[in-house]
């Protein structure tokens, strides 16, 4: 057995992180934003769907697509019918 290790209980008090007070991340508020949008339901039922398969939430998945498309500046090809 090697010598140099040290019991589980010295570990303990060495690492006591009782003392430390927890804080949010100072930086969470910069990399995402919450916000109220509208999706069609088909929008969120693929997603969802898409999110089982590759076991991610649905929600992030939404944001990695965007956030693809706006580092690739994709813009949507949008035509309006004549009705």
């Amino acid at each position: 057995m090697r010598q140099n290790i040290i019991e589980e209980t010295d570990m303990k008090t060495e690492y006591d992180l009782s003392k430390f007070k927890s804080r949010k991340n100072p930086y969470a508020k910069r990399l995402k934003k919450q916000i109220t949008i509208g999706l069609h339901s088909e929008t969120i039922e693929y997603f969802k769907k898409l999110s089982k398969e590759i076991n991610i939430p649905y929600q992030n998945i939404i944001d990695m697509y965007l956030l693809d498309c706006a580092h690739k500046h994709l813009k949507p090809h949008i035509t309006w019918k004549n009705f």
